[in-house]
C-alpha cells in the first residue's frame, strides 16, 4: 500500500478578460477586470514515485470562484507539478492545470505557474505565494497552452492567514502511523531541497520579472 499526501491551498486575486499580460490583467481598476480565487485540494498519491518523478505530480480537486465566469465552480479535473526544472538552472516552475465550466455550461481551463528563481533580495516567499495565472478557452491539455484562446490573465496570490491555515491541513494516509508520518516528512524533506537548489545555489543569476 502507497501513502499519500494531500493539503489545502487557497489563492485569490484578479484577472481581466481579454488581457495577456499578467501584471496588467492583475490589476483591479482596469476594465474587463474580475476577482478570481481558486480553494484546492492538492494530493500525491504515491509519496515514493512523487520523490523519483523529476515532474513531481499531484492531483487537484476543489472549486474556482469568479462573478463574472456564473459564481463557484467545481474543478472537474485538476493537476498540479512541484519544483519543476526550467531550461535556465537555478529556476523552477510550480505547475496548476484546472479544467472547469463557466455558469452556463462552455468548457475553460485556469492555468498559472509559480516562479521561483533567485531574484535580488529575499524573495522565497513572494515566488512561493504568486500565481502567474490564466483562463483558456475549452479544456486544454498540457503542451496546448500556445494553441489555445486566451480568456483573461491575471495574477492570484496567497494571503498570509490562509497559508497559516493552509499549514494546518497537510495530512497522509499509509500503512500505519510510521508510513503517514515518514511520507509527511518525505514531502517536506522534498520542497525544503528543491527551495536550496533555487536559493542557495551558488553563482545563481539574478532575474527580474516574468514574462507574458
Amino acid at each position: 500500500m502507497t501513502s499519500t499526501v494531500r493539503f489545502t491551498e487557497e489563492m485569490l486575486g484578479h484577472i481581466t478578460f481579454g488581457e495577456t499580460d499578467f501584471a496588467r490583467g492583475a490589476q483591479p481598476s482596469r476594465d474587463g477586470s474580475a476577482d478570481f480565487k481558486f480553494h484546492l485540494t492538492i494530493e500525491v498519491a504515491d509519496m515514493d514515485k512523487f520523490g523519483k518523478d523529476p515532474l513531481r505530480p499531484a492531483g487537484a480537486i476543489g472549486w474556482v470562484h469568479c462573478d463574472a465566469l456564473g459564481g463557484q465552480l467545481p474543478v472537474i479535473e485538476g493537476w498540479f507539478n512541484l519544483f519543476v526544472d526550467q531550461d535556465e538552472p537555478g529556476v523552477k516552475h510550480m505547475l496548476y492545470r484546472l479544467w472547469f465550466y463557466d455558469g452556463v455550461g462552455h468548457p475553460l481551463t485556469m492555468t498559472g505557474y509559480k516562479l521561483v528563481a533567485n531574484d535580488a533580495g529575499f524573495d522565497l516567499w513572494k515566488d512561493t505565494t504568486t500565481l502567474f495565472t490564466r483562463v483558456l478557452r475549452g479544456h486544454v491539455a498540457e503542451g496546448q497552452d500556445d494553441s489555445a484562446e486566451i480568456v483573461g490573465s491575471g495574477i492570484i496570490i496567497i494571503r498570509i492567514r490562509d497559508f497559516a491555515k493552509q499549514l494546518t491541513t497537510f495530512r497522509s494516509s499509509g500503512p500505519g502511523l510510521g508510513a503517514q508520518l515518514g511520507a509527511l516528512v518525505k514531502f517536506g524533506v522534498i520542497f525544503a531541497q528543491q527551495l536550496a537548489q533555487v536559493y542557495l545555489r551558488r553563482g545563481s543569476k539574478k532575474r527580474v520579472a516574468a514574462q507574458s
